[in-house]
């Protein structure tokens, strides 16, 4: 993970997302609200600079809106921009309906918390974690998959051979896959 920046929500956010949304809410206070936020899915994407907000992996084919805290634990929510993270749908997935307290949020994090590891290319908690922190933190990368699970590695891996062969340069993956680009970084330097 890395630290990620609120953006400002799009100026057509509420008349797209925002009012139709509430007014869902407001005659219907149950049932799965309607996916109005897809209508700002490219918005949401652009604010994390493709990137997933969890695994920091640009994603090259459409990603999902994740809604922080989720939709079964704040239904209120289920319209506000401040909510929502560009995330991969495998990470989306294994979040499903946890408490947002129980997770590191991406907008929480400092940079230097999570670095990958060579060779293996698993993502760990740093040292410059603060140790009131480390519990969420390494709950997240564990409950998320993030650490080491088969598609986070299979991400990290698609670049680095990539950037192996000449195909992307460090430059590049510091688009595509900035803890990877550090990683790479700190092994040159030592």
């Amino acid at each position: 993970m890395k630290r990620f920046e609120q953006k400002a929500a799009p100026p057509h956010f509420e008349e797209a997302v925002g009012e139709p949304g509430r007014a869902w809410l407001a005659e219907h206070p149950t049932g799965r609200p309607p996916g109005y936020w897809q209508r700002v899915y490219h918005d949401v994407s652009r604010a994390f600079d493709g990137l997933c907000a969890y695994s920091v992996i640009y994603l090259s084919h459409a990603g999902t809106v994740d809604h922080w805290v989720s939709i079964d634990e704040d239904r209120s929510l289920a319209y506000a921009w401040s909510n929502y993270r560009h995330s991969a749908g495998w990470v989306n997935s294994s979040k499903q309906a946890l408490p947002a307290s129980a997770l590191l949020d991406p907008f929480e994090v400092e940079d230097e918390w999570f670095e990958v590891i060579l060779p293996s290319l698993q993502l760990v908690v740093t040292d410059a974690c603060p140790a009131g922190v480390r519990p969420r933190a390494e709950y997240t990368i564990r409950r998320l998959r993030l650490r080491d699970g088969e598609r986070a590695i299979a991400g990290r891996q698609a670049y680095m051979e990539l950037y192996r062969a000449g195909g992307v340069t460090l430059e590049q993956l510091d688009v595509f896959c900035p803890l990877l680009a550090r990683a790479l970084r700190r092994a040159s330097s030592a």
